[in-house]
């Protein structure tokens, strides 16, 4: 019996009547939603804890704004968001948001909790996807699936990180430094919290589905659909791509474009590699099969 023989044997024996299959689907969506609202309920508990934590970059740019103005190094700005270095003198400095409406806080704190209920509950809410698909996947797919559930959060925190520990104190020293002081006026930036959260959680959500690329590419290269040769051909196409979205998804300056855009075609290139990776396995394993035959 061949590779595929098995498979297709493997897969026969897991077959299961419709209605099996939407009765095992609702238990599944319903494990998902009470993850979901545990998960809610946790976070907006801890909501206020939270938004500290969100606004610690803020909160860095504007004490390394205070001490160095506007000659800021930016590996001292990265480290001080980080914690590796304390605050220069002359830079403690108290970050003030607002809030312009009676319960803008209360709705800012259940926005909180709902996008760190999808962190939390990630890996319930892709281990139930994957106990649900996987009866109906080959062997060799179960194990190119699997991988890539463990890959996908792993590069989104990657991109996450990206964002909060060097673009958003870079947006916010550059923001800072806009203010206009002087002859009895003063503009002075003072965020709303609903704003600044709001402009948190995209860059957040943005990076984070972006350092997909590699995870989505190579799933395309397992299903056939494209080819190592193909991304290579066309990566200036792609390369225009990237730029276009980094334009799109970063605030208006340039140096946020780039924190994008350059890990973006890093990131195409891992890709490139990817599939290579996978065309190589799949002409052993029929190579295998071919000589199997004979």
């Amino acid at each position: 019996m061949t590779r595929d023989e098995r498979d297709e044997a493997e897969i026969e024996a897991s077959r299961a009547p419709l209605m099996d299959h939407l009765v095992e689907l609702r238990g599944r969506l319903l494990v998902c939603v009470v993850a979901f609202i545990a998960a809610f309920i946790v976070c907006f508990f801890f909501a206020a804890q939270i938004q500290l934590i969100l606004i610690q970059p803020f909160q860095a740019a504007a004490a390394m704004h205070a001490a160095q103005g506007h000659h800021v190094n930016p590996f001292d700005l990265i480290a001080v968001t980080a914690g590796l270095k304390p605050v220069p003198d002359g830079g403690q400095e108290v970050v003030q948001l607002i809030a312009t409406a009676p319960l803008e806080q209360l709705f800012t704190k259940m926005k909180i909790a709902g996008f760190g209920a999808v962190v939390l509950a990630f890996p319930v809410l892709a281990f139930q996807l994957y106990r649900f698909v996987a009866p109906g996947l080959y062997r060799n797919e179960k194990g190119a699936f699997l991988p890539f559930l463990l890959a996908a959060p792993v590069l989104f925190l990657l991109g996450g990180a990206l964002v909060y520990f060097v673009m958003l104190p870079f947006v916010m020293w550059f923001s800072l430094g806009q203010q206009v002081v002087g002859d009895g006026v003063s503009v002075a930036l003072l965020p709303k919290i609903s704003e600044y959260l709001n402009l948190v959680t995209a860059l957040l959500l943005a990076f984070g589905l972006c350092f997909q690329l590699p995870v989505v590419m190579t799933l395309l290269g397992l299903a056939g659909l494209i080819s190592s040769k193909f991304m290579a051909e066309g990566r200036r196409y792609a390369i225009v791509a990237v730029v276009v979205v980094a334009a799109v998804v970063t605030p208006p300056d340039p140096i946020s474009q780039l924190m994008l855009a350059v890990p973006l075609v890093l990131l195409y290139e891992i890709s490139i590699w990817c599939v290579r990776l996978i065309e190589l396995r799949r002409k052993k394993a029929d190579d295998a099969d071919a000589l199997a035959a004979t």
